[in-house]
């Protein structure tokens, strides 16, 4: 049985299976109350305790003491837990099968490297928002966890190139060695013993991972994705949003996943241009979400060979102040499967390229353009969803889902017939904010 934003009563206690204590529900559950019903629920499988921030140690033993049949684990955002509490799950728990460790500020390297080397059947692991961690960990989880599917490492900022696996054309261990020694490497980072880690050269490769999330690990570089995409070949969905140190040179490694790769999130890696962009295009056909939020140096030409991919679904083109009408243009021609597009703070664009993307988008049910100038013409923020509260642009956020993107397309056609309409007649046309079809 499962029992979800509530404590299970002492007569379901025996049996419940599933407990999910979420960040969502106002709870309130104290660390001794939960401690004392934990200790008799011996058949528990999956714990979502992330309703549970002021979650201790002492709770978390008692928890891998009692649950020794626990496959999942969520602690998200459980700041008091330590090394002590994960130490005691990994020794206690070895049939864990996915563990969620995301904000757990306490959390070391010694305990992720216990997780790496005692729990054989991990397939999904989250490390997220821990700034404690680092490569030492790290490289243990690549060696160790050879079933991992799904690995989270987002804003860890100690992670550095030394935390993945080696290019394969990479320098030899002697030789990164002696450059880490002598200091005629990097000399903008101060020696120390994590930058004299030697290549993560692997003898298998990561197979069975699908899901990797490094954004904004700000220390990464090229080399680490070009290591990475070599041992992890058949990687889906890649998450590089914020790692501001990578190039173009990045995304030709990425290109080396092919069709494999599905989901593709690049916001705020500001160094890609174009180039990086003809070449995916050509290279991962099967991309279905592309995110490039404020790429700011992608123009028309890198949006429209992104157009032409077959299978794109989510599009996200917000803050690409170079782009113009034509990239909707190109969109509107040679696409026809976009579900998602995100235009907002795309100054450069009108009303007109937006009309003939609704018109020839008939998939389209979600459409972003706040900030944008042409936008604030009367009549079309009503078919906006409102600002949420506290939002600093309130005058011009406009978002359309689902049935509002539609009838913003029939409110744009309406009003191009009364131009049409005033033209013919040589009256001097006054857009409306209704849909009346009066000219005057």
């Amino acid at each position: 049985m499962s029992t979800f934003d509530r404590l299970p009563t002492r007569e379901e206690r025996p049996y419940v299976r599933h407990l999910l204590l979420t960040a969502d529900g106002d709870l309130r559950i104290s660390d001794d109350v939960l401690a004392d019903i934990l200790a008799t629920c011996n058949h528990l499988e999956t714990a979502f305790l992330s309703g549970v921030p002021d979650l201790s140690d002492r709770t978390l033993v008692v928890l891998a003491s009692a649950a020794v049949h626990l496959e999942g684990i969520d602690l998200t955002s459980c700041k008091e837990v330590t090394d002590v509490g994960v130490y005691e799950l990994a020794a206690q728990c070895a049939g864990l099968q996915w563990i969620k460790l995301n904000g757990v500020v306490g959390i070391r390297d010694p305990s992720v490297s216990l997780i790496a080397k005692t729990v054989p059947h991990l397939s999904e692991l989250e490390l997220c928002d821990l700034p404690l961690l680092t490569a030492s960990s790290v490289r243990d989880v690549w060696m160790f966890s050879r079933k991992l599917r799904r690995l989270r490492l987002s804003r860890c900022p100690q992670l550095t190139d030394q935390a993945f696996p080696a290019s394969r054309n990479g320098v030899s261990s002697v030789s990164f060695a002696r450059t880490s020694v002598t200091g005629e490497g990097d000399r903008s980072e101060p020696a120390s013993w994590l930058n004299m880690l030697p290549p993560l050269v692997l003898q298998h490769t990561a197979e069975n991972l699908r899901v990797l999330d490094i954004s904004y690990c700000t220390k990464l570089t090229d080399r680490a994705i070009e290591g990475i995409v070599q041992h992890a070949p058949r990687i889906q969905t890649l998450v590089l949003s914020g790692c501001t140190s990578l190039t173009d040179a990045a995304i030709d490694s990425v290109c080396n996943l092919a069709d494999f790769l599905d989901v593709l999130l690049l916001a705020h890696v500001t160094n890609i241009t174009d180039r990086a962009l003809v070449r995916l295009s050509r290279s991962c056909t099967k991309l279905r979400c592309v995110d490039l939020a404020f790429c700011r140096r992608i123009t028309d030409l890198g949006v429209s060979e992104l157009a032409s991919l077959p299978n794109i679904r989510r599009l996200n083109l917000i803050g690409l102040r170079k782009i113009t009408d034509n990239a909707l243009f190109f969109i509107a021609e040679l696409n026809s499967s976009l579900e998602r597009l995100y235009l907002s703070h795309c100054d450069r664009i009108t009303l007109e390229s937006v009309h003939v993307l609704l018109t020839r988008l008939g998939s389209l049910r979600h459409l972003t353009a706040t900030g944008i100038p042409a936008f604030k013409r009367r009549g079309v923020s009503r078919f906006s969803e409102k600002a949420p509260p506290g939002f600093s642009e309130q005058n011009t956020f406009f978002v359309f889902s689902g049935e509002n993107v539609r009838n913003l397309r029939r409110f744009l056609d309406k009003e191009r017939k009364r131009r049409r309409d005033a033209e013919e007649k040589c009256i001097p046309f006054t857009p409306r904010s209704d849909d009346a079809m009066d000219l005057y």
